[in-house]
C-alpha cells in the first residue's frame, strides 16, 4: 500500500505537505515524491530504500513554493507523475494496484500511446492511470472511465491549475479522508497525519466520490456510492495506530482482536507479548482479557529499518527481520510466552528470526496467537503478496496434499479436519509450541463493520463486487 496526502492553503503549503506526507512513511519503502503548484508545477522524487523520507526531502521542500501540493510515499512506483495533456499540465499520485495493468497498457499501445516510466519491463501504474484519464472528455470523465476499466483499486489525487482533485477508488478498498484547519484543506490516506498538524476530519470520501479542492474550498464533482468494501488488513496490520478508517480507530480495533483471541483460549503462560510494532496492540487486548501480564521480551530497533512486510525483495525483508528485533534473554529465559502477531504471511521471518531468537534466549514455551485467519489468497488490490506460493498456508496445503489443489473449501473452514491439519503443519514448520489463528467472525467483530462492508479476499478468495474478474486462484 502507498500513502497519499494533499493540501490547499491560503498561504504557502509546503511545510504541512512535508510533514503530512511523512506521516505515511509506514506504508511504503520504495519511492517518495512531492509536487507543488505555484508559478508552475514543481516536483521532487527520491528513492527512499534504506533511507527516511525526512532525510531525503528536508531541504527539498524548503525550495518548493505554492499554495497547493500533493505528496506520496510509494510502495512500488516512482510518483508523482507529471503529464502535459489536452487538459493542461497536471501532477498525479495514486494508491492501489491495477490487476489488469498489462491488458490496459496493450490497449494504449494499440492507440499509439507510449510510456516514459518503465521499471523492470513493466509500466508505472500511476502513469498508466494518468494516460487512461486523458482519454476522457474532461478530467472527471477521465477518472470515471479509468475506474470502470481497471480491475483492482486506484485512489488518487490530481493537481493542476484548478486545484486538487481527490478521488477514492470505486470499491472503497483504500481510504481518503478530508480535513480542515481554518481556511486550509487537506486530504489523506492516514488520519493520523491530521492530529499534530491541527486538521479536523470533515468527511470520509465515499467509494468513487470525486471532489475538487482549491482556495475557494471543497466542491463535490461526483457523488460516491453508499456501499463499500474497505480493506480489512488496514486495521489488522497496515494502518497506523492513531488513524481511523470509516470512523473506527486502528489501535482500539487491534485491542479488540487480542481480546477475541483470549476469550477462546485457555493456554497457561507467564507473560503475553506482541511482535513489535503491530502485534503490540493485539497483545495488549489479549493481556487485558486473559489477565496474563504483558511484557516486552522482544524490542524493535526502529531507526533505519523499514517494516519487514513491505520491501519487494525477500532478501531485504529477511535482513530487516533479522536485524531490527532484539531479544531480552533476562525476560525470556525459562518462561512460557504467548506471542501475538497480526498475521503470518510467508512465515520465514517468524520462523528464522523471531522464534529462533526466543529459543536461543531460553524460552520454555512459545504459543503463537495470530489476529487474523490464515492468509490463503494473494491481494489483488494493493501491493503485498503477489504469489500464492509465498503464503505459509498455501505451502502447508501443498505439503499435505502433495500438489496444488483447486478445491480449498476444507482448508477455509476453521472447524474442518483439513484446517486443523494445516494449522498443525504450520505450527511444526515454525517450531512453535502451539498456534492458534483468529476466527473470521471474531476478526470482523473486532474491526466493527458489517461483513459486507469489508474486503476479506485474502482469507476467503471472494472479491468485492466488480473488483476483479473471476479466474484461477
Amino acid at each position: 500500500m502507498s500513502g497519499i496526502f494533499g493540501v490547499i492553503s491560503k498561504k504557502d503549503c509546503t511545510e504541512d505537505l512535508f510533514y503530512g506526507t511523512d506521516y505515511h512513511s509506514h506504508l511504503g519503502t520504495q519511492f517518495a515524491g512531492l509536487a507543488v503548484f505555484g508559478q508552475s508545477l514543481q516536483r521532487k522524487i527520491h528513492d527512499i530504500r534504506g533511507s527516511q523520507f525526512k532525510a531525503k526531502f528536508h531541504e527539498d521542500y524548503k525550495k518548493l513554493e505554492g499554495k497547493r501540493g500533493i505528496g506520496v510515499i510509494s510502495a512500488r512506483d516512482e510518483q508523482p507523475i507529471i503529464i502535459n495533456s489536452k487538459f493542461g499540465p497536471f501532477a498525479i499520485i495514486t494508491n492501489g494496484y491495477i490487476d489488469n495493468a498489462g491488458k490496459l497498457a496493450r490497449e494504449l499501445f494499440r492507440e499509439g500511446r507510449s510510456f516514459s516510466e518503465v521499471t523492470d519491463g513493466r509500466v508505472n501504474l500511476t502513469e498508466l492511470a494518468a494516460k487512461m484519464i486523458i482519454r476522457g472528455k474532461n478530467i472527471i470523465d477521465g477518472i470515471e472511465k479509468m475506474f470502470q476499466k481497471i480491475e483492482g483499486s486506484c485512489s488518487l489525487m490530481l493537481l493542476n491549475k484548478d486545484g486538487i482533485y481527490a478521488a477514492r477508488d470505486r470499491l472503497g478498498l483504500t481510504p481518503l479522508v478530508v480535513g480542515r484547519k481554518a481556511k486550509d484543506w487537506a486530504v489523506t490516506t492516514e488520519t493520523a497525519a491530521f492530529l499534530n498538524l491541527g486538521y479536523k476530519i470533515v468527511k470520509h470520501l465515499e467509494p468513487g466520490e470525486i471532489v475538487l479542492f482549491n482556495e475557494s474550498g471543497m466542491r463535490l464533482k461526483r457523488k460516491g456510492a453508499k456501499s463499500n468494501q474497505i480493506c480489512s488488513f488496514l486495521w489488522i496490520y497496515t494502518g497506523f495506530p492513531a488513524s481511523c478508517y470509516e470512523n473506527i480507530n486502528v489501535e482500539m480495533s487491534r485491542e479488540r482482536c487480542g481480546c477475541m483471541l483470549a476469550k477462546t483460549d485457555n493456554v497457561n503462560a507467564d507473560m503475553v507479548a506482541g511482535i513489535p510494532d503491530s502485534g503490540t496492540a493485539h497483545a495488549i487486548g489479549y493481556s487485558m482479557e486473559s489477565g496474563i501480564p504483558l511484557r516486552r521480551p522482544l524490542v524493535k530497533y526502529t531507526p533505519g529499518f523499514d517494516r519487514s512486510y513491505t520491501p519487494v525483495s525477500q532478501e531485504k525483508r529477511d535482513l530487516i527481520a533479522r536485524m531490527k528485533l532484539i531479544p531480552i534473554p533476562e525476560i525470556i529465559k525459562g518462561k512460557r510466552l504467548v506471542f501475538c502477531d497480526d498475521s503470518i504471511v510467508r512465515g520465514t521471518q517468524l520462523k528464522n528470526y523471531t522464534i529462533r531468537k526466543l529459543k536461543q534466549s531460553g524460552a520454555k514455551e512459545i504459543h503463537l496467537r495470530i489476529a487474523c485467519p490464515p492468509l490463503m489468497f494473494p491481494c489483488k488490490f494493493n501491493y503485498s503478496t503477489r504469489s500464492i506460493h509465498e503464503l505459509a498456508a498455501r505451502k502447508a496445503v501443498k505439503a499435505l496434499e502433495g500438489s496444488a489443489i483447486k478445491n480449498l473449501s476444507g482448508y477455509l473452514n476453521e472447524n474442518s479436519p483439513e484446517y486443523k491439519k494445516m494449522v498443525e503443519w504450520i505450527k511444526k514448520d515454525l517450531g512453535a509450541t502451539t498456534l492458534k489463528y483468529q476466527r473470521l467472525k471474531d476478526m470482523i467483530a473486532a474491526i466493527g463493520l458489517p461483513e459486507n462492508k469489508l474486503c476479506l479476499y485474502c482469507w476467503t478468495g471472494k472479491a468485492p463486487k466488480n473488483g476483479v474478474k473471476k479466474g484461477k486462484k
